[in-house]
């Protein structure tokens, strides 16, 4: 669970070539095997010797990878990026811990004359947006893809939407609102759990009107944070609060039992977490996709039949169903887009 950056920026990666992954428990495996995927040439290794081995010295970064509850790095986790610094490799580091403002980081950095990036570190106060209700001049369709839970696949379902629509003729701008979106490359977000909460929607809002007046697309994606219903995170209500989307897509693991990192609460039902979207918002979840952790595939199809029946709305497995059963749901609740993409869809 906790290494979601690694794992999203094994499946896409726009702004870095992935070159190895370090894990000890699965050295030896390829990357893509390791996430029971397509093999994808990027070799799992024991330790950093190993990685940088493998790489032949062509590694200029090393971005750490991990996404634990806590934000902060283990003292052997500690020792580790320095390990990466003292052989000269730029770190991204997605935490909450900003390295630049740790004095054993920083000097070991410019003792290196490496970059240490902290994605996570928000813009000064001073420069931070306040909602402005400008929202309502993106004209395009805004839809966001939600979740029952963190780490559920909120990112990757809005990525494989995005490529999907852009494929189709339909010019399409995700907009990243973590850690793990903006290393991967995407143009427009912001990493929302390291903003003060005073500003929270309208740096939302900001992002996405950014998008809107230079691209100017026919559908933005905005990737989900937490769960609304899950009350150790609060960004899911921000992002619904500064996008204001015109619908939702809700990724919900049928096979997970209880929230990540908390085993004594139980995982809420899809449906529950789509009557409270829907009396939070004014907007409508047009469609559930399915993480399918602990599932059989049989146990997936059956899945998704008896969620059409319960719900009455598409339901699908981004990564292992076509990306048609996407493009249906968008095309059902945007007909005006339909013509555009309604070829491909089966």
């Amino acid at each position: 669970m906790d290494g979601k950056t690694a794992n999203g920026l094994v499946r896409h990666s726009e702004k870095y070539e992935i070159l190895a992954v370090i894990d000890s428990e699965k050295s030896g495996l390829d990357a893509g095997e390791a996430l029971g995927e397509a093999p994808n040439g990027i070799p799992v290794c024991r330790n950093l010797p190993e990685a940088i081995k493998s790489t032949k010295g062509s590694a200029r970064y090393f971005i750490f990878g991990m996404a634990p509850a806590s934000g902060k790095l283990s003292p052997d986790e500690r020792n580790l990026v320095l390990k990466a610094i003292n052989l000269k490799l730029n770190i991204v580091n997605g935490l909450h811990e900003f390295l630049n403002d740790d004095p054993e980081f920083f000097e070991a950095s410019k003792s290196e004359g490496v970059v240490m990036i902290d994605i996570r570190k928000p813009r000064d106060k001073k420069d931070l947006r306040m909602f402005s209700d400008r929202i309502g001049n993106v004209s395009c369709p805004r839809i966001a893809v939600l979740g029952t839970d963190c780490a559920i696949g909120k990112r990757t379902t809005a990525t494989i939407l995005t490529q999907a629509l852009n494929k189709q003729g339909l010019k399409t701008v995700m907009v990243g609102t973590g850690q793990t979106g903006l290393i991967q490359g995407a143009r427009y977000g912001v990493a929302l759990d390291a903003v003060p909460a005073q500003f929270c929607a309208g740096e939302m809002e900001a992002t996405i009107i950014e998008a809107f007046e230079s691209e100017a697309p026919n559908v933005i994606i905005i990737e989900g944070q937490g769960a609304l219903s899950h009350p150790a995170y609060s960004t899911s209500s921000f992002i619904i609060r500064g996008s204001q989307p015109s619908a939702v897509i809700l990724q919900h693991a049928p096979g997970r039992k209880h929230r990540c990192d908390f085993e004594s609460m139980p995982m809420p039902t899809a449906l529950e977490e789509i009557n409270l979207i829907q009396s939070f918002a004014r907007t409508k979840v047009i469609g559930l996709t399915i993480n399918h952790e602990g599932m059989t595939n049989d146990e997936v199809d059956a899945a998704i039949i008896r969620y059409e029946r319960e719900l009455g709305i598409p339901v699908t497995d981004a990564l292992t169903r076509s990306t048609d059963h996407l493009l249906e749901m968008i095309r059902t609740a945007f007909p005006e887009l339909g013509k555009d993409c309604s070829h491909s869809v089966r």
